[in-house]
């Protein structure tokens, strides 16, 4: 299906919220161990506010280089819980979402977005906490020519993200994990919890000890 210069493609599954709300309880430092410290998108992409983290079903979304048609056209297309993952190619000459776009993502379902590129208005977006990652931030506004893809595999900090995939992030960075994999990312990441808990405890006893 098309949609003027912006091709959409809408045969894919969404993970339900439960799978979801599973990833929620955990770090995406941890989720990367769980998965052999792979799928992590590169440091460059971080989040523009303090606190920010996110986990949800993948939107992905293809632009141009400082043109957000495509991010736009996105809206009819979010449901509840998805996270946008936008590549805009890291360009840092134009800002592919700001303030007015990070409030329609919200009121559409979307748990946040991800941008390989750049966005504005950071301030406000803390205000409305919504979870926004990207390269950087920069006040000049977009292009609106397209062309641009929905919901097709995009690239985004050298990780591949296919639509339907699970996405975290927070102040570390992020993670991608694919649907396939989710049960054996929770089984490991749970362990993983477990022993720094022991670690943990051993330096509390450490402490207790020196302070005697």
């Amino acid at each position: 299906m098309t949609q003027e210069t912006v091709r959409v493609n809408t045969t894919w599954k969404r993970v339900d919220e439960h799978a979801l709300e599973q990833f929620r309880t955990h770090s995406v430092a941890n989720l990367g161990d769980a998965l052999d410290r792979l799928n992590i998108v590169d440091g460059g992409i971080a989040p523009i506010w303090n606190g920010a983290k996110a986990v949800g079903t993948a939107l992905p979304v293809l632009t141009v280089a400082g043109d957000n048609k495509a991010v736009i056209a996105a809206l009819e297309h979010i449901r509840p819980g998805d996270l946008l993952v936008i590549n805009a190619f890291g360009y840092d000459g134009r800002a592919i979402i700001g303030d007015n776009l990070a409030q329609r993502f919200a009121v559409h379902g979307a748990v946040g977005a991800v941008v390989d590129g750049y966005v504005r208005d950071a301030a406000i977006i803390e205000q409305l906490r919504v979870p926004v990652f990207a390269r950087g931030l920069t006040p000049a506004g977009p292009f609106k020519n397209g062309p641009g893809t929905i919901g097709e595999p995009v690239a985004i900090g050298g990780v591949v993200v296919n639509p339907g995939d699970i996405v975290a992030a927070d102040g570390d960075g992020v993670i991608v994990i694919p649907p396939e994999r989710a049960d054996e990312a929770l089984r490991a990441v749970e362990e993983i919890v477990a022993r720094e808990a022991a670690l943990d405890a051993e330096v509390e006893a450490l402490r207790t000890m020196a302070s005697r």
